[in-house]
């Protein structure tokens, strides 16, 4: 697999998954840090659904022709083996507004 980036959009399997998990192999936006992408074999990803209310811990983007919402309440872990594809990159405004949900759910 190539290099993925910081706030790339990436397909990844998430399955095997337990109870509430997000399940299947979906879009995924890269949360961790080019240095660790780099150098570990693991990657933070939160998974993008279509199917979503306005939650305040969701984002909104789109990602090709389709709307979507990142997915921030599910955050985690995966081994980069698990990354199927490399699509583009979230916009300057949708970092922008990824980075203040992370800070508001996680920081504050």
């Amino acid at each position: 697999m190539e290099q993925v980036n910081q706030y790339d959009i990436v397909l990844v399997n998430l399955d095997p998954t337990i109870g509430s998990e997000m399940k299947k192999t979906r879009p995924c936006v890269v949360l961790s840090p080019n240095e660790m992408n780099k150098y570990l074999h693991t990657i933070v990803i939160a998974p993008l659904t279509s199917n979503s209310k306005p939650y305040p811990t969701r984002v909104e983007v789109r990602h090709k022709t389709t709307k979507g919402w990142i997915v921030i309440d599910q955050i985690r872990t995966i081994d980069r083996l698990r990354i199927v594809k490399r699509f583009e990159s979230l916009t300057e405004k949708e970092i922008e507004k990824v980075k203040a949900v992370i800070h508001e759910t996680f920081v504050d």
